[in-house]
Order: structure tokens, then C-alpha cells, then sequence
């Protein structure tokens, strides 16, 4: 493949540490070895070798977004610096082609004496952009990072969030080629995450390059066109991301304990017989508790603004508002808005997204609604509402978009939609897979016993 066509190219890459049993041993290395080579005694090493890479080879297209999984202290975070520039191999190369930013281990890059604003013009400086051109980016930085009068303060003052935030907002505004993550969106809440979600999934749509470290192999699958496991002491493995991931959940179960020894099966001198069969009926299943946060009229959103969305919330059959629900609850979704113009088919819909953006559900109007839409007019006001079981969901953080559009299916104009206008957080949940649960869910086992003689 024609180097013009690649971003990445890792080349038998090794890197080798040095560990010490004691602080002595250090100045050993460091002084000894020299004065014996003058005296042409043989050398003495106080130091054990650890090898975090060993003969690691890929390449990444452009335009390809890659995944990096594997078991802490498999070496991924020493290969990312590598590719940084910001750690040296003990052998082997890296090559990029392209502008490279980085979001590292929380706080990488930044000077915790530096104000905020301090830190974007360092940062992005650093990254490659001229004063000016930070001068010109700087209000959408601030704006991207959402961070408030923060950005005059130090940032040793900043919490764990704030740090991401604002080191993702840089990363966002340097005209990258390739960018590069490590786990450090996990910090952010759950409207921050959505928001940087769109920001590499339109990355992704304009040819970027993106390399993404995680243990979550949902994440894996979803963002990545092909992934790399790093096993230690292994060559890496790489190919499709389904693959790659079922390999490296494979390793993670591998290296757990044995199983219990199985029951010894009945001799020749045995006879079996069976028994009536015992059936066991399942206790009864976790609730699966979700809290949901109140409407964010300063949500990112955009439109022709014919219509404005004014207000959602969920509601039980009382029609008071909820902030806690249980999922497989009923409940009602309500959408208020305010029609600025005539129009003329309106129609009304929301999506529900995981901390990956990825849509759990998604509901709308148009056609339950086809023949029987109402024609508006300047001040009118519409209260829309869905009806349902709350879905049972995973653990984690939950968001939703609301919109209302003119016009049927795909031919419509869009009047009003906004991002993660509510947030949801299931609390508990009995689902360790998957995004979401069987409602009604009854299960029992049946056992029939051998009875030996």
C-alpha cells in the first residue's frame, strides 16, 4: 500500500523499561557500568527487563478508525504515546502522516499552574496552531468545553470533568488529521459525552483518522472499523472488530479460575433411574430504576424554527411529572411547542441514546399520523404525547433528542430538533449485556434427577 494512502504505519515496535528492586540500584546503573568499561571488567546489569511491547506491527489508513482493547498493562497506553511522539521505542518505528492531537491520561498536556485560557493557547500551540489562529478558535474552544468562568482559573482548580472537557474542546478545534483517545471520555457526563459522540462521528464522515483506546468492547464495535488486541508477551492480533473483541472477551474468561470439577457419572455397577422432574420458579427480578433529569432549554439544537419545542417531560397516568421511573413502568412521553407559521403536516419525534450515541429507540409521528395530521397555525401550541412501557435498561447514563419536522418520511424540513434535551440514568439494573431488557420476563429451570442404585 502506497504510503500516501496511510496515516499510521507501526513498524516491529518494542518498548523495553527498566525496573529497579531499590533506589541504589538506579545510581549502580548509572555509575558502574562506565568505570568498568574503563577498567575492561565484564558489565553487571541491576536492573530486570520489562518488555510492554514486543514486535508490534499495523498500519492505519486514512480515513479508518481503529480500536485498541486488551487487559491493563497490555501495553496500549505506551503504544499511544509512542505514536504521540511523546515516548521513545527501544526499537522498531512509527510513521504518521498528518497533523496528530492527542486526549491521554487526564490532565496530559496541560500546566495545573496555567489558567484555563493559558492552557488552550499552550496546548493548541503545541498542537501545531499559530496565536492567531488560536485568537480565531478561542471562542468556540470555550464554547465547545462548556466550562463557564473556569476558563480564568487555574486548572489544578478544576475538577476531573472540567479537565476533559477542556482538553477535548482544543483537540476538537486543531484542524486534526489523526486524533487519538484513551479512555478519558468516560469522565464526562452524559451531555458532554454525546456532544464529543457527534463531534468524532462527523469526524468520521469528513475522512478523519481516528485511534481509540478502550476496554468497552460495545464501544469497540460501534465507533471502529477494525481493531488491534494486545496481549503481553503475544504478537498483537488484528482484523474486524466483532472478531477481535469475542477474541479478547475469550482471554478475559481464560485467565479466571477453573470451573468446579464435574460430578462423576454413574459406574457400570450403577443403575439409573428417573425421578419426577423439579421445576424452579425464578425469584423475582431486580427493579430496574431510572431518574430523569428536567428539560434543558439551553440544549444545542437547530431548525427553521417554524415550530419551537418549549418543554418535554415523562408523566404517569395522573399526568404528574416524574423524575424517578421504574423500567416496565407505564408511562407517557409529552412534547410542548409553539408554531411561529402555518404548517402544514407537522410531525413530532424523540431517540433515546446510550453513552455512545447509539439510538436504543426511536419514535415519531408520521405514521401513525399520515392522513389524519392537523394543518397549524401562528400561535398555536401542540402538547404531543407517547405512550408506552418504560424499556428495561442497562446500567449507565441515557439521553434524548427531540424534534418536530414538516412534511411525510424523508421529505420534510427540520424545524426544531434538539440534542439531549433530557438525561436518564438507570441506577440499577439486573442486565449485564446489551442495551435493554425483555419486559415481562418470567423463567424457571426444570431438573430431572438421576437416582442411582
Amino acid at each position: 500500500m502506497s504510503s500516501e494512502q496511510l496515516a499510521i504505519c507501526v513498524n516491529n515496535l518494542g518498548k523495553r523499561f527498566e525496573v529497579y528492586d531499590k533506589p541504589r540500584d538506579r545510581l549502580k546503573q548509572f555509575l558502574l557500568p562506565r568505570l568498568w568499561r574503563l577498567a575492561g571488567q565484564p558489565q553487571r546489569q541491576y536492573f530486570k527487563e520489562f518488555w510492554a511491547l514486543k514486535n508490534v506491527s499495523f498500519e492505519v489508513k486514512k480515513g479508518e478508525t481503529v480500536g485498541i482493547i486488551g487487559r491493563n498493562g497490555g501495553g496500549k497506553s505506551t503504544l499511544l504515546q509512542i505514536i504521540c511522539g511523546t515516548l521513545t521505542p527501544t526499537e522498531g518505528s512509527v510513521q504518521t502522516n498528518g497533523r496528530v492531537a492527542a486526549l491521554l491520561e487526564l490532565g496530559s498536556g496541560f500546566n495545573p499552574e496555567f489558567t484555563g485560557r493559558e492552557n488552550v493557547y499552550l496546548n493548541a500551540t503545541v498542537l501545531g496552531l499559530s496565536r492567531e489562529e488560536v485568537d480565531a478558535r478561542f471562542d468556540a474552544i470555550v464554547e465547545f468545553a462548556d466550562i463557564g468562568d473556569f476558563i480564568n482559573q487555574p486548572v489544578k482548580t478544576y475538577s476531573s470533568g472540567m479537565y476533559v472537557r477542556l482538553a477535548f474542546a482544543v483537540i476538537a478545534h486543531v484542524d486534526a488529521d489523526i486524533l487519538i483517545i484513551d479512555e478519558a471520555l468516560a469522565v464526562g457526563d452524559v451531555f458532554f459525552q454525546q456532544k464529543c459522540m457527534r463531534f468524532l462521528r462527523g469526524l468520521q464522515e469528513r475522512g478523519g483518522t481516528v485511534v481509540f483506546v478502550s476496554h468497552d468492547t460495545g464501544a469497540v464495535v460501534s465507533l471502529c472499523d477494525k481493531a488491534v488486541l494486545l496481549v503481553r508477551g503475544q504478537l498483537p492480533l488484528i482484523g474486524k472488530t466483532d472478531e477481535i473483541c469475542r477474541k479478547y472477551i475469550e482471554n478475559v474468561y481464560a485467565e479466571r479460575g477453573p470451573t468446579a470439577p464435574e460430578a462423576d457419572a454413574p459406574t457400570a455397577t450403577q443403575s439409573a433411574r428417573d425421578v419426577a422432574p423439579l421445576l424452579i420458579e425464578s425469584e423475582p427480578l431486580a427493579e430496574n430504576l431510572v431518574r430523569i433529569t428536567p428539560f434543558r432549554d439551553q440544549a444545542q439544537s437547530f431548525g427553521k424554527g417554524g415550530i419551537s419545542i418549549l418543554d418535554a417531560w415523562f408523566e404517569d397516568a395522573a399526568q404528574s411529572r416524574l423524575s424517578m421511573v421504574d423500567g416496565g413502568a407505564e408511562v407517557t412521553f409529552c412534547i410542548k411547542a409553539r408554531v411561529w407559521q402555518a404548517i402544514s403536516y407537522p410531525a413530532f419525534g424523540f431517540m433515546l441514546k446510550d453513552r455512545l450515541g447509539q439510538f436504543v429507540f426511536a419514535e415519531g409521528t408520521d405514521q401513525g399520523f399520515r392522513n389524519r395530521a392537523p394543518a397549524l397555525g401562528p400561535g398555536d401550541t401542540m402538547l404531543v404525547r407517547f405512550s408506552f412501557r418504560m424499556p428495561i435498561l442497562i446500567q449507565g447514563e441515557y439521553s434524548m433528542n427531540v424534534a418536530v419536522a414538516e412534511g411525510a418520511g424523508d421529505d420534510h424540513v427540520q424545524h426544531h430538533w434538539i440534542n439531549d434535551v433530557l438525561s436518564l440514568h438507570s441506577l440499577k439494573s439486573r442486565l449485564v449485556h446489551g442495551i435493554c431488557g425483555l419486559q415481562d420476563l418470567s423463567m424457571s429451570m426444570q431438573v430431572t434427577r438421576v437416582n442411582l442404585e
